[in-house]
């Protein structure tokens, strides 16, 4: 086999099994976004199609009719059906009625029904207005936006300061930050309720927002790694010329970091949205204060009987995380790729 033909092989085979890769990853999302738009009948409905249909009828005589799909001299036809039998029916064609009733040999009930197009997008209204959709997404929002400011903005000083100053321990100090990646959200959980409650902070969105402002480790590794990319001789131009090291920071450092910053901002972002724990501990007992994950899982609880309500509060829930990293996502990569090169 020749080297090209080889190549090209190759290149069609990883783009198959890649395609399969994400036909299988978007698959649940697109099976939610067409759940969404079917009504309680639809998802009741036996042998339904995939795509959110009602049974096709036609109204003939004053009366309305089921439609089926009906095999008749070799070929397959809608009709409707208007006398119902056990070897032999009565048959209306939609197209042709001034034809009369065509008497069909065989039994109907074997027959499939034909379907038509018919999306429900009033769920997304209702959804809108039963979960009160407004307050919980205002609260989200807030709490996503301000706590991402907080991370961002602590992560980036400690960073910088990790990537750019010698100080003694420096070493040892970094050591015992990265070592609390490792450490359970779930074992400071009651220490940190019972410091929180002992101050009261809990019913409130502090414990969300405080906390955020005191960096963590996860993201100063991230943007440390990244600040040791940028040459030092930068930083030296820039005290010559009178910088000092905010300045340095703002100027300098900042505007070349934006890939790792997004990256950060991003994760922050993202992690907030869908965070459904910690809110939860903090705000129970508080639904005008909680945002939509908790609001969400409490309307689900109420409409179990209806999974058509429940996936369209889903998809209004995700909306925002998608679009921002649709948008955002070659400088997202940028950052990530970036922060892996070893310094």
């Amino acid at each position: 086999m020749a080297p090209h033909i080889a190549r090209r092989t190759r290149v069609a085979l990883m783009t198959i099994v890649m395609f399969g890769i994400v036909v299988a990853f978007l698959a649940p999302l697109a099976q939610m976004t067409l759940t969404s738009l079917k009504s309680e009948r639809q998802i009741s409905q036996a042998h339904a199609p995939l795509l959110p249909s009602d049974p096709r009828t036609y109204t003939y005589r004053g009366q309305r009719y089921d439609v089926y799909l009906v095999p008749v001299d070799g070929a397959v036809r809608e009709l409707a059906l208007v006398k119902k039998g056990r070897t032999e029916s009565g048959f209306v064609d939609p197209a042709e009625p001034e034809k009369g009733v065509i008497t069909w040999r065989g039994s109907w009930r074997g027959l499939q029904p034909s379907w038509t197009l018919a999306p429900r997008w009033s769920n997304y209204s209702d959804v809108w207005n039963l979960i009160d959709f407004p307050r919980l997404l205002f609260n989200t929002v807030a709490i996503a936006l301000i706590g991402t400011l907080g991370t961002v903005l602590s992560c980036t000083l400690v960073a910088y300061g990790f990537a750019r100053f010698r100080f003694p321990g420096r070493g040892p100090l970094f050591t015992l930050l990265i070592a609390t990646i490792f450490l359970p959200a779930t074992v400071t959980l009651i220490p940190m309720y019972t410091v929180f409650a002992k101050i009261g902070w809990v019913g409130t969105w502090l414990p969300l927002l405080v906390p955020t402002f005191f960096a963590n480790a996860y993201n100063v590794f991230l943007l440390r790694q990244y600040f040791m990319t940028i040459p030092r001789e930068m930083d030296e131009a820039a005290s010559i010329d009178g910088a000092g090291p905010l300045r340095t920071l703002r100027s300098v450092i900042v505007p070349q970091a934006w890939p790792a910053i997004t990256a950060v901002t991003l994760f922050h972002f993202v992690y907030t949205w869908n965070d459904y724990f910690t809110p939860l501990v903090y705000l129970s007992g508080q639904p005008d204060l909680q945002p939509l994950q908790v609001g969400l899982a409490a309307f689900n609880g109420l409409y179990t009987h209806n999974p058509a309500y429940i996936q369209a509060g889903t998809m209004m829930t995700i909306a925002v995380p998608v679009l921002l990293f649709v948008c955002f996502q070659r400088t997202f990569v940028r950052g990530i790729m970036s922060t892996g090169v070893d310094k």
